[in-house]
């Protein structure tokens, strides 16, 4: 066998003259020969065919210049070519996307591969190897549009998916629907439009944003819409708000102004022409009977306007977005209803002789819901001043209202009770969970004992697991009352000897401050932090009038605070 291949190897001409411009004229891929320069030198027949020109035509001709295009059949800047790179730096290359201009003025697509031609150890030029990629092109752009395609979806879905989860994260319409328009712009349009029914016959325009946040002065345009309007509007808002209808405009014509034009129609025509809109979408916000508004978002380049894939995403974030502006609205009225509540059982300060008192309360920060805190003051049947703080578990209308009935038993059972004031927090505790829905709650109750104008004075109370009481002194000093402290309310009953009391002299010039922990506690802090703030921010105030003291320490909250305050000061005479 060895001596067969031997022997074959001995006939094969490779060493004959002319055997290699034989390898190069015979074969079927197109073969160019470039110098150092660039220049073309050299081209076999396959070239000449598949370019459509001759080698006398071409040999000399810088071949990117005479050659190379994108895809629209420009000229590519040369520091942009793969080839050239490849010959400065004498080393292979090979591409995919290339294009060649032919002779007769056609482009070519082609898959190439270059290698450097060397000789003692420097460059001499470049043998280019290249194919007809047309058919590949076809087939790559095929596979590019339903890349992009399927690319464009799950753009569309994960937005529509964000918007859910974002909108889901707060309880305040303005915000709600500010965050929409900041996720829609730029993503899916350049501008973005929010127009509410307010309930009294009108449309109320409440979020424009545009490129960079620009709103163009559109905010807070109002349109009135009757009531009682027979047919649906001639207008995409118009059939969006009164017939619940998605509108694709996929080419926007001007719309002008006419006499007796409908608010509607001028409201929305005046919106797309103020932001040259060269396509736009409007969809309701809700869906059937519960459509709370409109969405409309504008494309300003006529290159891509909205197609009915955008019409479908969009259409499913009206819907969404109408359910999130209900719920804000229920939320907000019912929040309306608690704050007010407990505003209104929160009854006038009483002025027991030259004692001095002052109060506070102050609800959730937007967002948050309100919850069931509350302070009272009274006098009791045998002259002693009756101090309450208390706050019922839960952040709803439930907590605002169990505060109500906690706020009215406990006066009950505390008017004419002379013993200690844990054994009234004792009866209120076995009475709650047969007279009142509330599940757990802290308070503080309190008797301040002494003649009211001349004292002395004494602070007797009991605690059921509330934050402690601050008493700051006549001598800079301040401390927490942390005696008398029992279990919560709801937590079961109390045996043995009941609830504990403490007693505590309040000296002339004392300042006693009662809170609930919406003033101590935050988020990513703890408690004994909180606690330390308060003692420290209070003991700067202790000389300010008891009104200044309690604004300037309610006007520090701790910031990212989520629940409401209540606030009861004591001031006691000097001498």
């Amino acid at each position: 066998m060895r001596d067969a291949v031997g022997e074959d190897m001995g006939r094969w001409p490779a060493d004959e003259p002319g055997f290699w411009r034989q390898v190069v004229e015979r074969l079927d891929t197109a073969l160019l020969v470039l110098d150092a320069a660039g220049r073309a030198v050299a081209a076999n027949p396959a070239a000449e065919r598949l370019l459509g020109r001759t080698t006398a035509a071409m040999r000399g001709a810088d071949a990117h210049d005479l050659l190379h295009r994108d895809a629209d059949g420009n000229e590519v800047p040369r520091d942009r070519c793969p080839l050239l790179h490849a010959l400065a730096e004498g080393k292979a290359a090979r591409g995919e996307g290339g294009t060649y201009l032919r002779g007769d003025g056609r482009l070519l697509a082609v898959s190439w591969s270059a290698s450097p031609l060397t000789e003692d150890g420097s460059v001499r030029g470049m043998a280019l190897l290249f194919t007809d990629a047309t058919g590949d092109r076809h087939v790559h752009r095929e596979r590019t549009a339903r890349t992009r395609a399927l690319e464009d979806l799950n753009e569309r879905l994960s937005l529509v998916a964000e918007i859910t989860e974002v909108l889901g994260q707060t309880l305040e319409t303005d915000e709600a629907l500010a965050r929409l328009v900041r996720l829609l712009v730029p993503r899916l349009a350049d501008w973005a439009a929010v127009d509410l029914r307010t309930g009294s016959g009108e449309i109320h325009r409440v979020a424009v944003t545009g490129p960079e946040g620009r709103n163009a002065g559109f905010e807070g345009r109002r349109a009135p819409v009757p009531e009682d309007a027979g047919e649906v509007e001639d207008s995409p808002l118009g059939r969006a708000l009164t017939g619940g209808e998605s509108v694709l405009q996929e080419r926007v014509t001007a719309v002008t102004p006419a006499a007796g034009q409908s608010p509607l129609v001028a409201l929305h025509g005046g919106f797309l022409g103020a932001v040259s809109a060269s396509s736009a979408v409007t969809v309701p916000l809700g869906a059937e009977e519960r459509i709370t508004g409109a969405l409309t978002v504008v494309r300003t380049d006529p290159a891509h306007p909205f197609d009915e894939g955008d019409l479908e995403a969009v259409g499913d974030v009206g819907r969404r977005v109408g359910v999130v502006v209900d719920n804000t609205r229920r939320y907000g009225r019912q929040r309306a209803v608690a704050e007010a509540m407990q505003r209104n059982l929160l009854a006038p300060l009483p002025r027991p002789g030259r004692l001095r008192l002052a109060a506070r309360y102050q609800p959730a920060p937007a967002g948050s819901q309100v919850g069931g805190d509350w302070y009272d003051a009274f006098t009791l049947k045998d002259g002693a001043l009756a101090l309450v703080i208390g706050d019922v578990v839960g952040h709803d209308l439930t907590a605002a209202a169990g505060m109500a009935q906690l706020h009215g038993i406990l006066r009950s059972l505390a008017w004419d009770h002379t013993g200690p004031p844990g054994a009234v927090v004792d009866r209120l505790d076995a009475a709650m969970p047969v007279i009142t829905t509330v599940p757990l709650a802290t308070l503080i109750l309190a008797r301040v004992e002494g003649d009211p104008d001349t004292g002395p004075w004494t602070l007797h109370w009991t605690s059921a697991g509330h934050p402690p009481p601050l008493l700051l002194s006549p001598d800079g000093t301040a401390c927490y009352l942390e005696a008398g402290q029992g279990l919560l309310l709801g937590t079961g009953p109390v045996t043995g000897a009941g609830r504990p009391d403490a007693t505590h002299p309040l000296e002339s010039g004392s300042t006693l401050l009662l809170y609930t922990d919406g003033l101590v506690e935050a988020p990513g802090s703890d408690l004994d932090t909180g606690l330390d703030r308060l003692r420290r921010h209070a003991l700067a105030l202790a000389r300010e009038p008891l009104d200044t003291l309690c604004g300037a320490v309610l006007a520090h909250v701790p910031p990212g605070s989520t629940d409401d305050v209540a606030l009861l000061a004591l001031r006691v005479p000097p001498p």
